[in-house]
């Protein structure tokens, strides 16, 4: 039996490769994640980069499970998300980043349930001391309604990107709904900063009136 390959990406372009060029309305449907929440700077954190090591580490164990188990598909795993807030939102835009909260996910396909969830656990605990795997959590999210744009370059240079994005949503007769959401499409270890690319994409809800 031909083993069944699975592109995301491919099947939802419209959400994985926006223009950089105009900001666009998308619909996003509710989808499954593996999920870390955090605070502090992204930067300097130390349990920003655990949380990362340890999404990672669960969604491909995830991976080789479903393709060497009785389902027989290979998928490649799904870019790194961040969902980005502070209590204090004046914090936010001026830069503290120490003030930053976070949630990190990783998106599962749908027939990833959680028995898979706590086996993976299980078999990266063995392997790894990771604290923060505890945290992991593994719940449906939805979005809906959104403005997203892609932005190319480092991350210190998204301000005009994110401006034009709010824009385009006040233009629309809207207003924002939900948190700053970033979705990371490369591998900022190797790839030249100018050249990171990085979905951006607020939710949005017609303005009352």
């Amino acid at each position: 039996m031909m083993m069944e390959k699975i592109d995301y990406k491919k099947e939802w372009k419209q959400l994985c490769n926006p223009s950089p060029k105009a900001v666009a309305q998308v619909d996003v449907p509710e989808m499954r994640f593996l999920m870390i929440d955090g605070e502090g700077d992204p930067e300097t954190t130390p349990a920003f980069h655990e949380a990362v090591e340890a999404l990672f580490s669960l969604s491909y164990v995830i991976k080789f499970m479903v393709k060497k188990g009785a389902l027989q598909v290979d998928y490649a795993v799904m870019p790194l998300e961040g969902l980005w807030w502070a209590d204090d939102m004046s914090t936010f835009s001026s830069g503290d980043k120490a003030k930053w909260k976070w949630a990190l996910m990783v998106m599962q396909p749908e027939f990833v349930d959680e028995a898979m969830v706590l086996a993976a656990s299980e078999d990266v605990r063995k392997k790894k001391a990771l604290p923060v795997l505890a945290l992991v959590r593994f719940e449906r999210f939805a979005e809906g309604r959104c403005a997203q744009i892609m932005h190319i370059g480092p991350f210190s240079e998204e301000g005009p990107a994110i401006e034009r994005m709010h824009r385009f949503i006040a233009d629309a007769g809207c207003e924002l709904s939900g948190k700053h959401h970033e979705i990371y499409l490369s591998d900022t270890r190797k790839a030249d900063p100018a050249k990171w690319k990085t979905i951006l994409r607020q939710p949005m809800v017609s303005a009352e009136t």
